[in-house]
C-alpha cells in the first residue's frame, strides 16, 4: 500500500479566491510529498450535479489508490454527513450529497464511514463554513498518507450514501427521450444518452423542429454549423463548430433532447 498515493481536488471555489491553496495548504501541513492535482475549481456554484459528471468522468484516468476530494458543499454546516468511501478505483472524501454517485454508479462502493474523528481534522473545531479547509483536505491528506479508512470515523452501510441518479431514458415511438445533463465551457450540451443506447442505429437529434444528423467530429460541419456526435466522454453531445450550442439553442443543464431511431 502506498503512502505517498495522488490527491484530486474538485470545486466549486473558483481560483480568484485563496480558498483552494488553503486547502492545498492544509494538506501540505500533513504530507508535503503528497502530489496534488487539480480536476478542476469551476463547477458552477452549488451545482452537485455538474460536480457529480465531472468526478465521474475523470476518476477513471488515475491511478489505483488515488484519493478523490470533491466539495461542491451547499450543505456546509447542516447535518449532512462528510464521507470517505473505498471504491475498486480509490478513495472518495466529501460531503455526502450525491457528488460521489456517479462514480458509485460505475464502481460500487467497498466501504464508507462517516469522519467523526476529529483526530484528522484540521482543529477539533471547524468553520461551520469552510469544510474543505478544516476536515476535507485533512481527512484526504491522512488517507493519502497511509491513514487506514476506518481510522477516520464511523463505519456506514454504503447503501445509506445519498443518490443523485441519472433519469432513464424514455422510450417514445420513434426514439427515446433524454435530457441535457451538463453543459461545458464551451457551451457543448452532453446528454444522459449514451454511445451504448446508440451504437448500431441510424440515429439523429431532433430539437424543436431542427433535425441534427451524427458526424464524427466537429470539423465534419463548417465553422457556425451545429454537431451532434459521440463525445470523448462516451455520451452523445450537441455542439456548435466554433460557437456555442447552449446559446444558438437556448438550452440549459435539464432541458430535453430526443433521439430519433
Amino acid at each position: 500500500m502506498s503512502e505517498n498515493r495522488i490527491i484530486t481536488l474538485l470545486t466549486d471555489f473558483g481560483l480568484e479566491d485563496g480558498y483552494v491553496g488553503i486547502m492545498k495548504g492544509a494538506i501540505a501541513q500533513i504530507n508535503p510529498l503528497l502530489k496534488v492535482i487539480d480536476l478542476t475549481h469551476h463547477i458552477p456554484p452549488q451545482n452537485i450535479a455538474a460536480g457529480r459528471f465531472c468526478l465521474m468522468n475523470a476518476f477513471a484516468y488515475f491511478p489505483a489508490e488515488t484519493v478523490h476530494v470533491a466539495v461542491v458543499d451547499p450543505g456546509v454546516g447542516s447535518q449532512r454527513r462528510g464521507v470517505g468511501i473505498e471504491f475498486e478505483g480509490g478513495y472518495l472524501v466529501g460531503p455526502d450529497n450525491g457528488i460521489f454517485s456517479g462514480v458509485l454508479s460505475l464502481s460500487p462502493a467497498i466501504a464508507a464511514v462517516e469522519l467523526t474523528n476529529s483526530d484528522y481534522w484540521r482543529c477539533s473545531h471547524p468553520s461551520a463554513t469552510f469544510h474543505g479547509r478544516d476536515i476535507f483536505a485533512p481527512v484526504g491528506g491522512h488517507l493519502a498518507s497511509g491513514v487506514a479508512l476506518t481510522e477516520l470515523g464511523n463505519n456506514i452501510d454504503p447503501n445509506s450514501l445519498i443518490k443523485m441518479p441519472i433519469p432513464e431514458l424514455k422510450i417514445t415511438n420513434t426514439g427515446v427521450t433524454g435530457f441535457i445533463q451538463y453543459v461545458d465551457r464551451f457551451g457543448n450540451l452532453i446528454t444522459n444518452i449514451s454511445a451504448a443506447a446508440v451504437a448500431g442505429k441510424n440515429w439523429s437529434v431532433k430539437i424543436g423542429n431542427l433535425k441534427i444528423s451524427p458526424c464524427q467530429t466537429y470539423s465534419d460541419r463548417s465553422p457556425g454549423q451545429i454537431v451532434a456526435l459521440i463525445g470523448s466522454h462516451g455520451w452523445v453531445e450537441i455542439a456548435v463548430n466554433g460557437g456555442s450550442a447552449k446559446s444558438r439553442l437556448q438550452l440549459d443543464r435539464g432541458d430535453c433532447v430526443e433521439m430519433l431511431f
